[in-house]
C-alpha cells in the first residue's frame, strides 16, 4: 500500500511539474502587437481662424440643400406652422421671380460670407477687356466641374471676386435648373444672390429687360461633368448652339469665359465611355435630367478623404466679347459662324494662360462633342 502510495504521488507531482513547464513556456512567448496603417493625412489640430471660416463657409454651401430640406422638415412638425408652410408652399408654385430675374439683393451677395467661401479655393477673376453697359450680353462658362461650378458661383452670383466693380453697370444673372426654385429656403437663397432658370422664357425676359443686362450660362451641364477629372479641359461645346442663338436673337454679345482650376477641386472615379460606370451614368442623366458624377475630395479634419472640394486655385478669365447682330430668326449658317468666332476665342484663352494657370495639366483642351 506504501508503494502504491507513493507512485501515485510521484506520477502527480510530475504531472504538476510538466504543467508548470508547459504554462512557463506559453507566459514568456511574445505578443506581436496589431498595427493599423492609415493613410488618412489630417489636418493639425492648430490652424489660423481664418482658415477655419473659409472651411465653414464652403462646407455650409456644400450642405445647404441638405441643411434647407432638413429646417423645412423641423417647422413641419409644429401643427401651428401648417398654414404658413402650407402659404409658402403655394407661393413656391406661382411665383414667377426665376423666370423674371429672379430678386437680387445686393447686400446679400456683399456678405462678408461670400469673401470666406471664394477665399478658400481662392478664386480670383481675371478680365480681359471692358464691358460697356449699354447692351445685353451672354456669359458662357467653362468648364463645368464635377459638381455645382465653384468658380462661376464666387463670380456672378456673390460680389467676392469683385464682378461689379470691374464690370460696373453690368447685372449678372447665373442661371440653373429650374428644378432648384422647388427647394424650399434654398431658393430664397439663390434668387438673392440674382440665380434664375436656365429655361428659354428666363434667358429671354433677362436679356429685354434693358442695357447691361447679363446671363451666364455653363454651356457642358451635366453631359460635361462627367469629363471633370483634374489636369484635363474636356468641353461639350460642339453641339451646344441654344445659347448662340439667344444671343443673336436679343443682340447680345457673346462672352467666352474659361474657369482655370475649377476641373481640379475634385478627383473623380475612372468613367471613360465604354466604361460600366459610364454608361450607368448617362442612362441616370437621360432619366432624371442630371448626373452624379463619382467623385471625392477631402474633409472637415483631413485632407485627403471627404465631401469637401480641395483647396486648388480657381481663377475665371472674363475673355474678349464678341459682337452679335440682333436677328429674329437667324440661320444655321450664322449660328455656326458665331460658334466657330466663339471656340476661336475661347481657344485663345486657353493658349494664353495654361502656362501661368494650368502647369499641372495632362493634356491640353479639347472639344469632345
Amino acid at each position: 500500500m506504501d508503494v502504491g502510495k507513493n507512485l501515485s504521488n510521484a506520477s502527480r507531482s510530475l504531472s504538476n511539474s510538466s504543467l508548470k513547464e508547459k504554462l512557463s513556456s506559453l507566459s514568456v512567448t511574445p505578443l506581436k502587437p496589431i498595427t493599423i496603417h492609415s493613410n488618412i493625412e489630417f489636418a493639425p489640430a492648430r490652424i489660423p481662424r481664418k482658415r477655419r471660416m473659409q472651411m465653414l463657409a464652403v462646407a455650409a454651401w456644400s450642405v445647404a440643400i441638405a441643411l434647407a430640406t432638413v429646417l423645412f422638415l423641423l417647422l413641419c412638425s409644429v401643427p401651428s406652422l401648417w398654414p404658413f408652410l402650407a402659404m409658402y408652399q403655394i407661393w413656391i408654385w406661382i411665383d414667377q421671380s426665376p423666370e423674371h430675374g429672379g430678386r437680387t439683393s445686393r447686400w446679400f451677395r456683399e456678405l462678408a460670407f461670400w469673401k470666406y467661401f471664394a477665399d478658400y479655393y481662392p478664386a480670383s477673376l481675371l478680365k480681359e477687356a471692358d464691358l460697356p453697359p449699354d447692351r445685353p450680353y451672354v456669359f458662357g462658362y467653362h468648364p463645368h466641374g464635377a459638381t455645382s461650378y465653384r468658380g462661376a458661383l464666387a463670380t456672378f452670383a456673390t460680389e467676392a471676386t469683385g464682378f461689379s466693380a470691374a464690370f460696373p453697370g453690368i447685372k449678372p444673372h447665373l442661371l440653373t435648373l429650374a428644378s432648384n426654385f422647388r427647394m424650399p429656403f434654398y431658393r430664397d437663397l439663390i434668387l438673392a444672390m440674382g440665380v434664375c432658370s436656365v429655361s428659354k422664357q428666363s434667358c429671354s425676359n433677362i436679356l429685354k429687360s434693358g442695357p447691361g443686362s447679363a446671363i451666364t450660362i455653363v454651356v457642358g451641364g451635366a453631359a460635361e461633368s462627367l469629363s471633370a477629372h483634374p489636369g484635363t479641359a474636356d468641353l461639350t461645346l460642339r453641339k451646344r448652339l441654344g445659347f448662340i442663338k439667344v444671343a443673336i436673337r436679343h443682340g447680345a454679345d457673346l462672352v467666352p469665359v474659361f474657369s482655370f482650376g475649377e476641373n481640379d477641386i475634385y478627383e473623380q472615379m475612372p468613367n471613360q465611355p465604354g466604361t460600366t460606370i459610364y454608361t450607368l451614368q448617362k442612362k441616370f442623366q437621360s432619366v432624371f435630367g442630371f448626373t452624379l458624377p463619382l467623385f471625392h475630395g477631402r474633409g472637415l479634419l483631413n485632407y485627403n478623404i471627404g465631401l469637401l472640394p480641395y483647396r486648388r486655385r480657381i481663377v475665371v478669365v472674363v475673355g474678349k466679347p464678341i459682337h452679335v447682330e440682333q436677328c429674329d430668326k437667324p440661320d444655321i449658317q450664322e449660328v455656326m459662324r458665331i460658334q466657330k468666332m466663339y471656340i476661336e476665342e475661347l481657344t485663345r484663352i486657353w493658349n494664353c494662360y495654361k502656362d501661368q494657370f494650368a502647369k499641372a495639366r495632362t493634356r491640353e483642351l479639347s472639344i469632345i462633342e
